[in-house]
Parts: structure tokens; sequence; C-alpha cells
């Protein structure tokens, strides 16, 4: 292994080490149990894992072998294969307080492809290339391949980030270039999440976010992706080796849309959801009907137009 990409996997490896509150841990545990041995990883990310908070949803990625020893049914299977990943949401009584989560099953390499710019959505990379940690692994040679995936993750986010900024030579500032690559990932989604909500991500972990820059412009330069000039502040390079795919706006909406609809048969009671993440994120409150909730896809399109109208969805 290259030494540039050892020192980048070695530092996520550390990061994937971070303890994780219980609430965390026993969601994790929940969600295993669900998919059984055929789970090789569960990463944790998002708002409550960077903010060390149970409040709100808790994210994770299950990572798995293969999609059909993941699920009892086949037709589960089958639309995992054809757009990965599935995406899950259930609660957990605690007590007094109900944890709630939200998961995203793929398989390891549905993962790797992804996290390597091979596939149309940025979805995966782009949190991939966030703060993650290991809330499961089965063995050693499972954890490897998580952080593997992660440095294949920021790195794509940084040849993204450069991407779309041109081939010429270009300085590279941290805040600068990690604020505009989680904008162009945030804006080829279907969002409902607040102004300024991706910015928030390099902004509650700057010094986290800065040195795998420096790791990753490291990496990128000893594969001969990257042109770097000697000398100067901040350190000024050129693109040599681009995406194959570049991420376009028009194309990850239009997976995001499919998403949603696919989402809308593995979610479960997916509207009271997605009115409270409405809410949570935007200030928008829209309340549904009793018959809405009953048949979302036939009476809750009124409500969909409302959030577009106001701004909840972009």
């Amino acid at each position: 292994m290259a030494d540039a990409r050892a020192r980048l996997i070695a530092a996520l490896t550390r990061e994937l080490a971070a303890p994780i509150s219980g609430d965390a841990s026993a969601l994790a545990g929940a969600i295993r149990a669900r998919h059984g041995a055929a789970v090789a990883a569960i990463a944790f990310y998002g708002s409550c894992l960077r903010r060390g908070t149970s409040d709100g949803v808790h994210d994770f990625y299950v990572v798995v072998d293969g999609y059909r020893a993941a699920y009892r049914s086949r037709a589960l299977a089958a639309v995992n294969a054809l757009l990965p990943p599935n995406v899950f949401y259930f609660e957990l009584p605690a007590g007094d307080v109900m944890l709630r989560a939200k998961y995203a099953v793929i398989s390891n390499a549905d993962l790797a492809r992804a996290c390597r710019g091979e596939a149309r959505r940025t979805g995966s990379w782009a949190r991939f290339a966030q703060p993650i940690a290991a809330a499961f692994h089965r063995s050693p040679a499972a954890r490897d391949a998580l952080a593997a995936v992660c440095a294949d993750a920021v790195c794509t986010a940084v040849r993204a980030g450069l991407g779309a900024r041109g081939a010429d030579w270009q300085a590279v500032e941290s805040s600068a270039l990690w604020r505009e690559i989680f904008r162009a990932s945030y804006a080829a989604e279907l969002r409902p999440e607040r102004e300024g909500a991706s910015d928030a991500i390099y902004a509650e972990q700057p010094a986290r976010f800065d040195a795998r820059l420096e790791e990753s412009l490291a990496v990128l330069l000893e594969c001969g992706a990257i042109e770097r000039a000697a000398g100067g502040a901040p350190p000024r390079v050129r693109l040599q080796s681009p995406l194959a795919r570049r991420p376009r706006r028009s194309t990850g909406k239009l997976l995001a849309a499919l998403q949603l609809v696919k989402s809308s048969a593995t979610f479960g009671d997916w509207l009271p959801y997605v009115l409270w993440k409405l809410e949570r994120h935007s200030g928008v409150r829209l309340e549904a009907s009793e018959r809405q909730r009953r048949h979302p896809w036939l009476f809750a399109w009124p409500l969909v137009y409302r959030a577009l109208r106001r701004g909840a969805l972009r």
C-alpha cells in the first residue's frame, strides 16, 4: 500500500474507533438483529454522531455481504440490487424516550464502487467523507474494509470538488473547498434541510476536515490524479485525472426521486417522518390528514406542492 494512502487509512481507522453513545449502540444492535449474519459492518454518521446527541434521527449505513442474505424477502433484495441502497426507518423505545433511526443497506461491492466515484449518485461518497464511527464490525478485516472505502470517499470528494472548479491551477483552501463539496452534494438530492446545513458539516469539525484534505491531496498526488505547485500557502494544485463520472445535479435529482419512490415501500410509516423532518430542518409545519397518512401516494401530493412552494424542499 502506498505511504500516503496508508496514512489516510490509519487516520480514518482511528476515527472508526471513536466511542458512541449507548443509544446509538442500542439502535445498531437492533439493526444488526434485523439483518443477521450478512452484516459486515454498521457505520454511524450524521448530526447525532457529530454533536454527540440523541435529539433527532440516528443515521447508519449497514454494509452487507450480499442482498439476498440480508433479507427474507426476495423483492427487497432485488430492489436493493437494482437501486442501492434500501432505506429504512424504525423507532426503539428506551425508557420514557423514543429513539429514532434511519439506515441504508448497501453491499460491500456497491459501497466500494460508490465511494470510488463509479456510481451516479453522490450521496454515498459524500456521507463517507464525513466523520464515521464503526457501531459494529464483524472482524478486523471488516473494519479495515470500512476504513478503505472511507479513504476512497474522501479522495473522491476532493477530486469532485476540484473538478467542479475546472482543470487550471487553483488555490486549495480547506474551508471553501469542503463547503463547496457538501453544498453540491446536498443540491444533487431532495433534502429538507435548513439553510446552511451543509456548511455546518465543516464548521463543526474544521481541524478534522483540514487534516483529511492534506492527507487526501497527498494520496491524489501519489497516484497522479493531481499536480501540486511547489511552495505557497494555501497549496496550488491542478487536476490531472478527473472523476470518470462527474456528479450532475439533474441526474442526482432524478435518482433521488426514484430512491424516494422506492423508500416509500421500505420506510414504513414514512409520511409522518417526512413531515417531522421538514419542520425540524426548514421550520415549515405541515399537517397530514388521516386519509393522507393511510394513502399517501393517492392523497399527499398537495402536501408536496405546499412544501415546494414554501421552500421546504429544494
